[in-house]
């Protein structure tokens, strides 16, 4: 297959999330040709594909699971353009390590490359079985680069920002509508709160030359009981992106310096933010080799669990961010042959 059919079929097995099974024993069957059954290890729904040599070892990884379907038709290209479900995040990605996997200038070449494919990136923190994969096989850790290969425009992104999701509650007391005065709206006593964090800017944090921006965001809200009473209870989620220059403990001290207003704040999800590499010999190559533009990553993505197990990770991969879970999602195809090549230079 070429890079084109490649990614027609990842797309056409399809793998939302909590889904991803008969993709995962697919993929396990096409890496079967490449490597010997102690070099593929199945891990719940995700696979690594290569074992430790003794060469310096680098990691490519790739979530194999998709957000759920919006209705999208099988893949089809238009001008260049392919369409369909994970078309950019990220199976146009994952195309791309496989055919480096595959590469025999890469396998002989002056590193351990292992691909690294794992499945629930989609959903909450907890579910992502990327975490699952490195405590499985310790030896993963020792790698001195690791290369996630999320779109990102054919940029190198680096660090990201962490990100926090909190249920924060104001309390009333129901009464007749027509008596307000009786009872205290929980909703208008949010109002005050609400309309200072609706004109909040987001707050620009440099590292290392790059901009990260503090965010915080509502993302969901639920009150009330009837049209004729007052609600006694107003929930908000609250979505906070923090950047790097803040643990996850000095991230949840400033939600909650935010909510004060608030009668409850509770944490219900965390993950946090990545550090950028700095003075990783890998890092300097990779960017000399693509002349990519280099960047901050304004979203979380896993380059922070492999931060915390010790492997210093970029992003860098063909899709297109904008297109990330959009109904008409697709990634030029030109895409995947540049970063193809990029990495293989890069690898060889």
């Amino acid at each position: 297959m070429n890079l084109t059919d490649t990614l027609i079929w990842l797309v056409d097995t399809p793998s939302e999330l909590g889904d991803e099974a008969a993709l995962c024993t697919a993929l396990l069957e096409r890496l079967a040709g490449q490597y010997d059954e102690d070099s593929l290890t199945r891990i719940g729904n995700s696979v690594v594909a290569g074992k430790p040599t003794g060469k310096p070892m680098i990691l490519l990884v790739g979530h194999i699971d998709t957000v759920p379907s919006q209705g999208q038709p099988a893949a089809f290209e238009t001008d260049g353009l392919l369409y369909g479900l994970g078309t950019t995040d990220m199976k146009s990605g994952v195309a791309v390590m496989l055919h480096l996997l595959e590469e025999p200038a890469v396998s002989s070449g002056p590193y351990d490359v292992i691909g690294v494919f794992y499945d629930g990136e989609e959903g909450p923190a907890d579910g992502n079985n990327l975490e699952r994969v490195l405590q499985s096989l310790p030896w993963l850790s020792d790698a001195e680069f690791a290369i996630v290969m999320e779109p990102t425009d054919l940029r190198i992104e680096v660090g990201c920002n962490g990100a926090i999701n909190a249920t924060v509650r104001f309390v009333g007391r129901s009464a007749h509508s027509a008596r307000p005065w009786l009872g205290e709206n929980a909703i208008t006593k949010a109002g005050g709160w609400l309309a200072e964090l609706h004109g909040r800017e987001p707050e620009l944090f440099e590292v290392d030359g790059l901009e990260f921006r503090e965010v915080f965001s509502v993302t969901k809200a639920s009150g009330g009981i009837a049209n004729n009473i007052l609600p006694p209870d107003f929930t908000i989620n609250l979505n906070y992106r923090f950047p790097p220059v803040f643990s996850i403990e000095e991230a949840v001290g400033r939600l909650r310096l935010l909510a004060l207003a608030a009668d409850e704040v509770e944490v219900v999800d965390r993950a946090p933010a990545a550090p950028v590499p700095e003075g990783n010999p890998h890092l300097d190559r990779l960017v000399a080799v693509t002349q990519a533009e280099r960047a901050a990553k304004q979203g979380w993505t896993d380059v922070a669990r492999l931060a915390v197990h010790g492997v210093p990770a970029v992003n860098y991969g063909p899709g297109i961010v904008a297109q990330a879970h959009q109904v008409e999602e697709h990634v030029p195809l030109a895409n995947l042959e540049v970063a193809y090549q990029n990495l293989r230079r890069f690898l060889t």
